[in-house]
């Protein structure tokens, strides 16, 4: 029996007490305590019997009152942070009683409320359990020795059923199909939808039967898969390739433990190598191993939640995390808009017949604006560049993420580069509806510092002399540069920061992230510029002070 407390385990003293009295109750004499059955469906969020109920709840109700003090729950909380808590918290659960050892009875009182045993029962007086606790099962087993028979009881429970269900079996062999109902109920959440999918196919390439050496051989290939999957690991790196052969895998694994079979590695190959390529990479092993995100259950748990969170409190997270997003978005805007202003002033301005020019160059054009217009003139515009933030960034994103979901493969993850590439110019598409006005009033404020009169131009006014068909001056030059820069970017992001994760975690830090941003953004924004300059010209033109030729 296995479970999770969805609280950090690192937390402070201050934030484990906060944290205890979150749940705790408090009787008539002043004594705060988590009852039992609160503990373990609330705190724990274990959804599991009343039988079970005290028997989880064991392992912090040190007492057996079926309440769990301050002192037990910081007591347990302690053992949370050690590397073998799982086997600690698991003794204690069968040593209930607090003798510091533990008979078959109790280890079988405990496995009679597991899911496994419900599914396919476990044999108290077998052989293995005789060479544990006796022939006649009397020893008594210490907390040193714990360890190792528990973590060895799935396998021989799994043993136990291959027994039960090739009794009639006159070659000794199992059908393929109920083998992998009876494994997936055995192992539950550790056995992944893939596996579920697959297994049966590649267990049975000559016979619908499974001989027991190929049960042994899934069965400890599945339970070493995380050492399996480092061997890989160390084998991709010495070879420096990111997928490998079996031949190239079977030569090298001998050397990091003989454990590794050939028929493991067959299964292995057959598992994983389902586009018949002959090779694998690391990221085929996440199909074999659970997913650390949320199960199914927790999630539709979280959901129900979440349910009891009113209409009103829904819709006012959402709008204090879009706010928080058009803050971020608008901030950034009014940090580079300085520099925003004097590109547009630059693309903008054209050489008169003597040959000369307003500005010599960005420096030129910084000092002048400073210099005549004072603080104000470099952030001329600025306003209607926040407003537009974030519905700009809003439907560029969401149309982003869209596409690449439809083209991202359900199985793999991966998705083609052309997918990436369309999906990041269908979302700077999108986005031009609201770029364009706000680009062209912004632009005309912009520059209008330029022409005398010019300084007291509002948006407002703009916008009355343009009219809505005039607020789309120039669209297609605008479309012209966000497609393009869209999908160039987005996918140059994408796959850098894909490429820099780390190949255990699948994090990516910091520092790399930005270091991303950055790459993508340089090539995206020098390659679109001459559409930027096309488009500033045609939104600036008529502008206050100008004739028609």
């Amino acid at each position: 029996m296995s479970f999770e407390v969805l609280e950090a385990r690192e937390a402070s003293g201050a934030a484990l007490r906060k944290l205890f009295y979150k749940y705790a109750l408090n009787d008539d004499e002043g004594n705060w305590f988590i009852p039992a059955a609160k503990y373990v469906r609330e705190f724990l969020r274990l959804d599991v019997s009343d039988e079970a109920v005290n028997l989880v709840a064991s392992v912090a109700d040190i007492g057996r009152t079926g309440r769990i003090t301050l002192d037990e729950f910081l007591a347990v909380e302690r053992i949370m942070r050690m590397p073998d808590a799982h086997f600690r918290l698991a003794f204690r659960m069968c040593d209930r009683e607090g003798k510091g050892n533990i008979s078959a009875d109790d280890f079988m009182n405990v496995m009679k409320c597991t899911q496994a045993f419900k599914e396919v029962q476990f044999i108290k007086n077998c052989g293995w359990m005789q060479l544990h606790f006796g022939k006649n099962l009397q020893r008594r087993m210490r907390s040193d020795e714990f360890p190792q028979f528990i973590a060895s009881v799935p396998r021989e429970h799994i043993r136990q059923a291959f027994r039960s269900l090739n009794k009639n079996s006159a070659d000794g062999s199992i059908d393929a199909i109920v083998y992998a109902e009876t494994l997936s109920r055995l192992k539950g959440p550790a056995f992944t939808e893939y596996l579920r999918d697959n297994l049966v196919g590649a267990i049975t390439t000559q016979t619908t039967r499974v001989s027991y050496s190929y049960f042994t051989a899934l069965n400890a290939l599945l339970h070493n898969i995380d050492l399996v999957k480092q061997i890989f690991t160390d084998i991709v790196d010495k070879l420096e390739e990111r997928e490998i052969t079996k031949d190239q895998f079977d030569k090298a694994a001998w050397r990091f433990s003989e454990a590794i079979t050939p028929v493991q590695t067959t299964l292995l190959w057959r598992l994983l190598d389902y586009d018949n390529t002959g090779k694998i990479s690391l990221k085929h092993f996440s199909l074999l191993i659970p997913s650390s995100t949320p199960s199914k259950e927790t999630k539709a748990k979280a959901k129900e939640e979440d349910s009891s969170i009113s209409l009103t409190q829904q819709l006012a997270v959402q709008v204090y995390r879009f706010s928080l997003s058009s803050l971020g978005g608008a901030g950034g805007a009014a940090a580079v808009y300085p520099i925003d202003l004097v590109k547009t002033r630059l693309q903008n301005q054209v050489t008169t017949i003597a040959d000369e020019v307003l500005y010599k160059n960005s420096w030129d054009c910084f000092k002048k604006v400073l210099k005549f217009e004072g603080i104000r003139g470099l952030y001329r515009g600025l306003l209607p560049q926040m407003c537009g933030v974030a519905p700009e960034k809003a439907i560029k994103m969401t149309t982003n993420d869209f596409v690449r979901g439809v083209f991202t493969d359900k199985k793999t993850g991966d998705i083609p580069l052309y997918g990436e590439i369309l999906a990041g110019g269908m979302g700077g598409t999108m986005q031009v509806m609201f770029t364009n006005p706000i680009e062209i009033v912004k632009i005309r404020l912009q520059v209008a510092g330029e022409v005398a009169g010019g300084r007291n131009l509002s948006a407002i006014q703009v916008c009355r002399e343009l009219g809505f068909r005039g607020l789309y001056r120039g669209s297609y030059a605008c479309l012209l540069r966000d497609a393009p820069f869209s999908a160039i970017y987005f996918p140059t992001y994408a796959n850098l920061k894909k490429a820099w994760a780390d190949p255990e975690t699948g994090e990516t830090s910091f520092s790399k992230i930005l270091f991303a941003a950055t790459i993508s953004g340089a090539p995206a924004a020098s390659s679109v510029t001459p559409a930027d300059v096309i488009k500033t010209r045609l939104q600036v033109w008529l502008l206050y002070g100008q004739q028609k030729k």
